[in-house]
């Protein structure tokens, strides 16, 4: 069942749970302020959902509160960085901003990073390239938990891919996993006791199912288009390791050191106004939203938007009525930030 908390409250506990946890100040400060803004927006799956299991991994050694990004190369806009494996989130944020400096003084700003955890929710590091004035490209690459289109087994990773259009009057971001629901949205409807509004995957026997718990059980989630999902995921795994001159999926399934630890991401910065002028390409971007925004709907009173269009109405209610959160994570929040550093990673299994 979901409660709805105070945005303040939500994140004093969560920064405390971090600072028993071992986190600095400002590595704790950081990191409930993503956590807690990833709930708010919509996505609790990479937000306080996330947040046991992080819990787990730096009790596992899986993660080093010590490790910060450190330049191994770089080539013009181009630098390539090893995180230590450092909290995720602080080296994605470091690689967002060095970006999107590099974007500044060419042009265009790309920043590979190996050796890294999970950076939670992917969509925060395109927000902020946006916020800063640049389009933003952003992805991953994981260890397996999806299967290849024509294999019954998890054989490649769910790879997101993240992009971000810098419009003046309001951000357009897409964030999406390469499978029609990532294992922590199915995680959310399991622990709300809902099916999912689409099939997303097969359960044990074979037969597609909107059951997210059949699905977990099953490990076959559905890759978005069939094999093309497939195919994206497969070609952004490489496209990683070999940028970033890292880890590739396969690497990190012989290690088996959990979701993302050792992983590749990639940060892309691309100034919109090289090539026009900033009057025209706002006009163009606003022409273009408003007429997708114009499409008619499918059911009498729907409505059309683009992506992050709903996010920032989504962030708007959670901040006059509270963050949306699973009775049974906020209290496993409460209990880390009293000092209960026992963890259950309830929202997947």
């Amino acid at each position: 069942m979901s409660i709805r908390v105070a945005y303040e409250e939500v994140k004093k506990n969560v920064k405390q749970a971090f600072l028993n946890l071992g986190l600095t100040e400002e590595q704790a400060e950081t990191c409930a302020t993503i956590h807690t803004q990833s709930s708010a927006d919509g996505v609790e799956s990479h937000g306080l959902n996330r947040i046991p299991r992080f819990v787990e991994y730096v009790q596992k050694g899986w993660i080093n509160l010590e490790g910060k990004p450190q330049l191994v190369g770089a080539k013009g806009a181009v630098e390539n960085y090893d995180g230590q494996l450092g909290i995720g989130i602080t080296n994605a944020l470091f690689c967002a901003e060095r970006a999107a400096e590099l974007a500044k003084e060419h042009g265009i700003g790309c920043v590979a990073l190996k050796n890294t955890t999970h950076w939670m929710r992917g969509g925060t590091y395109a927000w902020k390239m946006a916020e800063a004035g640049f389009m933003g490209m952003s992805w991953i690459n994981t260890e397996s938990c999806m299967p290849l289109w024509g294999s019954d087994e998890p054989s490649v990773g769910n790879n997101p891919f993240c992009m971000a259009i810098p419009r003046e009057d309001g951000p357009i971001v897409l964030d999406m996993a390469m499978s029609q629901y990532a294992y922590g949205k199915l995680g959310v409807y399991r622990l709300a006791g809902k099916q999912l509004p689409y099939p997303g995957g097969f359960d044990k026997d074979g037969n597609l199912t909107s059951d997210p718990g059949a699905i977990e059980d099953s490990k076959r989630i559905l890759p978005t288009g069939y094999w093309k999902g497939s195919g994206m995921a497969l070609a952004l795994d490489m496209a990683a390791a070999l940028m970033a001159n890292g880890k590739c999926g396969t690497d990190m399934d012989n290690e088996n050191r959990g979701s993302c630890t050792g992983c590749c991401q990639i940060f892309i910065a691309y100034d919109p106004y090289l090539f026009g002028s900033k009057e025209e390409i706002q006009a163009m971007l606003n022409k273009r939203v408003d007429a997708a925004n114009a499409a008619h709907p499918e059911h009498e009173g729907g409505h059309v938007s683009c992506p992050g269009q709903r996010t920032i109405s989504t962030r708007e209610k959670s901040m006059k009525d509270g963050v949306s959160v699973d009775e049974a994570i906020w209290e496993q929040i409460c209990a880390l930030a009293a000092g209960n550093m026992e963890t259950k990673d309830i929202a997947s299994k």
